[in-house]
């Protein structure tokens, strides 16, 4: 399962082959900020905008620039390293005094603007990412195209973990399956295989509600996800108020992010959510989260699709804007298509 391409589909057989990535601005990401900045404080808020190096480095370099510890560099969330990338970044800085944005001398980074905060940038403060995205080389019937792009700005997509959460070549799992039977990692590293072994096992309970066609409809049991949070309720019994806030895409159904305590769901939800994660690999991962006491949390399975445009420059290139949820990835739009080859990988 720790291939994402053999995920199943859910709007049926692919309606494109095409190529990502074939340079980094074909894949733009922008972040939806949550708040806006308070303009004082001791907390320099830079927006950046980056080409072809990852969050970590950059903030590395903040740090160096700015003669503070690293831990003094806050960000909301790590963005992909192939791509061109405009995200928030917090410099702590006592002295009120901005150091030299000359000096700030790394190629591939751009400071576009910057202003003051009173506090550093916690992850997960956004509302959301943007993504604009060229697919090139495209084969396919444009009508066939067009009509399962439509079908996704109406309906969603399945809310998979995409493939930067395994590792190289979902390596990830067996590095988890390693740690749970006693291997060192360090700090890091363990964070890392705990959250990609929770991304498994989600993954595999999503599968099986796409395969019986329930990732956006109600089971028995059911917990509930409001739109935009973390916040969960059920179960509960099923009507005509639900049934509208599911349309409005005001709720969705949720699945496991595993750890330690009772399943929140109950009757047929619970029983399709163990099914999926009874086999030998999916138990090994479920005790090694429960030894390290992670709690029983939830994730939506599905996301709504936000925005969603798209044109053709060419009859070989189509480009696509779209926002999506903290959390969620573009991957899971491109996998519904079809067959996009990201030319990073080789």
């Amino acid at each position: 399962m720790t291939d994402t391409s053999i995920l199943p589909c859910t709007f049926g057989d692919a309606v494109l082959t095409a190529q990502i990535r074939t340079v980094p601005e074909d894949f733009f990401v922008g972040e939806i900020p949550a708040f806006a900045p308070t303009g004082e404080g001791e907390h320099l808020l830079l927006t950046v905008e980056k080409r072809g190096l990852n969050t970590a480095f950059i903030a590395k370099e903040l740090a160096r620039w700015a003669k503070i510890p690293e831990m003094g560099v806050g960000y909301a969330g790590l963005k992909d390293r192939h791509a061109v990338t405009r995200q928030w970044f917090s410099v702590h800085l006592p002295k009120k005094v901005a150091p030299d944005f000359a000096a700030l001398q790394v190629e591939g980074l751009k400071v576009v603007e910057s202003t003051w905060h009173n506090r550093k940038l916690p992850r997960g403060a956004l509302a959301g990412n943007r993504f604009v995205l060229a697919l090139r080389n495209v084969e396919g019937e444009r009508g066939a195209i067009d009509a399962r792009l439509a079908q996704i700005g109406a309906r969603g997509l399945p809310n998979w973990f995409g493939e930067q959460r395994f590792g190289r070549d979902g390596g990830n799992i067996g590095k988890a399956l390693a740690m749970f039977d006693g291997r060192r990692v360090k700090r890091e590293e363990r964070s890392m295989l705990l959250s990609s072994a929770r991304s498994e096992l989600f993954n595999r309970v999503l599968a099986a509600r796409v395969a019986n066609g329930t990732w956006d409809k109600p089971l028995d049991g059911e917990v509930w996800m409001l739109d935009g949070s973390r916040s969960v309720f059920g179960p509960e019994p099923w009507g005509d108020a639900l049934a509208r806030r599911l349309a409005e895409f005001d709720i969705h159904p949720s699945g496991p992010l595993w750890g330690t305590g009772e399943l929140r769901s109950a009757g047929e939800c619970a029983q399709v959510e163990l099914a999926a994660i009874a086999d030998d690999v999916s138990l090994r991962l479920r005790t090694g989260l429960e030894a390290a006491e992670l709690k029983q949390e939830r994730r939506a399975l599905r996301l709504k699709v936000a925005g969603l445009e798209w044109e053709w420059p060419d009859a070989a290139t189509l480009q696509l804007s779209f926002a999506l949820p903290p959390g969620s990835y573009a991957t899971a739009l491109l996998h519904e298509l079809g067959d996009c080859r990201d030319v990073t990988r080789g």
